[in-house]
C-alpha cells in the first residue's frame, strides 16, 4: 500500500486499535506506507500510549462460552459470532451457543472443523448454524475455538457472555482457579511468565524501547551499551505488567499472582486462554 491509498477508514481503524489521535494516526500510516502493524510500532516509538498487541479480539458481537469436562481435565472456550448485540443478547441465541459448547465437550472436540461435523439432535453443527442464520437473518458462525488440557482446568465467563477464560493448573485448584481466571479476565496478561512470552514479542518490545530512548534528548550521545542496559530494565517492567505471575494480584495488590499461587498450595499455571468480544 502506498501513501496515496491511505483512507479515512484506515485512519479510523488505527484510531480504534490504538486510541491515538486522528492526525497522529494519519502520520503513522504515512510514515509506514500504510503498514498497519508498523504504524502501531511507530506510534509507540513516538511515546504514544498504545496498548500492547493482543490476539483475543475477534467478533464484535456474539456469545462467548467457556466450559470444562466434569473431571475438570479439559476445557473449551468458543465464540458464536453475530452481527448485532440484539441477536447476541437474545436468550434463545445464548442457549444455542451453550448447546454447541455442550456438544464440543461431549464429543471431545479439538478443532473448529471437528466441531462443525458433530451431530446434535440429528443434525451437524454446521447445518444448525446455517438454519439459525436463515431464521435470524444475520451471519453467524464459530468465530473462535480454543482448548486447554491439564491436570485441572478452571473456566470463567465474564460480562454477560462477552469474555471467556480457561486456566490450566498442575493440580486441583477449585478456589484459586476462579481467582486466577478472574485475574486474567481483568488484567489480560500476554503470557504465564517472562519465559513464555514469544521471542518475537520480546524482540519487538526491546526494539521499541531502544528507539524510544534514542528519540529522547536526555539520551543523546549515550553509548549503545548503556542504552541496551536501560532497555533491559524497561523490558522487565513490561514483563511485570504483562505476564500473569508477575502481575499484582487483583484481590490483594500487596502480593503478586505468583505469590498467591504459592500460598494456595504451590500451584503452577500451565497455560491459559482468554477470548473476548470487542
Amino acid at each position: 500500500m502506498s501513501t496515496a491509498t491511505i483512507t479515512a477508514q484506515d485512519i479510523n481503524k488505527l484510531r480504534q486499535a490504538t486510541g491515538a489521535g486522528m492526525m497522529d494516526c494519519r502520520k503513522a500510516l504515512t510514515e509506514m506506507n500504510g503498514d498497519f502493524e508498523g504504524a502501531i510500532d511507530w506510534l509507540r516509538k513516538q511515546g504514544q500510549k498504545v496498548a500492547a498487541k493482543r490476539s483475543d479480539r475477534e467478533a464484535k458481537e456474539g456469545v462467548v462460552i467457556a466450559k470444562t469436562t466434569p473431571d475438570n481435565k479439559t476445557g473449551i472456550v468458543l465464540t458464536i459470532s453475530s452481527e448485532t448485540d440484539f441477536v447476541s443478547k437474545n436468550a434463545d441465541f445464548i442457549a444455542f451457543a451453550q448447546s454447541i459448547a455442550d456438544a464440543a465437550i461431549a464429543n471431545n472436540v479439538k478443532t473448529v472443523e471437528e466441531l462443525n461435523d458433530v451431530t446434535v439432535n440429528g443434525a451437524k453443527v454446521s447445518e444448525l448454524i446455517n438454519d439459525k442464520l436463515a431464521s435470524i437473518g444475520e451471519k453467524i458462525g464459530v468465530a473462535r475455538f480454543e482448548r486447554v488440557e491439564a491436570p485441572y482446568v478452571a473456566s470463567y465467563i465474564h460480562g454477560s457472555y462477552r469474555m471467556g477464560v480457561l486456566v490450566g493448573f498442575d493440580k486441583e485448584a477449585t478456589e484459586a482457579g476462579k481467582d486466577v481466571a478472574m485475574q486474567i479476565a481483568a488484567m489480560n496478561p500476554l503470557a504465564v511468565d517472562a519465559d513464555s512470552v514469544p521471542a518475537d514479542t520480546v524482540a519487538r518490545e526491546r526494539a521499541i524501547v531502544i528507539d524510544q530512548m534514542k528519540l529522547d534528548p536526555k539520551m543523546a550521545g549515550k553509548p549503545d551499551e548503556m542504552i541496551a542496559k536501560i532497555a533491559e530494565g524497561k523490558l522487565n517492567a513490561f514483563f511485570k505488567e504483562n505476564t500473569l505471575t508477575a502481575q499484582p494480584f487483583v484481590k490483594d495488590n500487596a502480593k503478586s499472582v505468583g505469590d498467591y499461587l504459592k500460598s494456595a498450595g504451590d500451584l503452577k499455571v500451565t497455560e491459559f486462554k482468554r477470548v473476548a468480544l470487542g
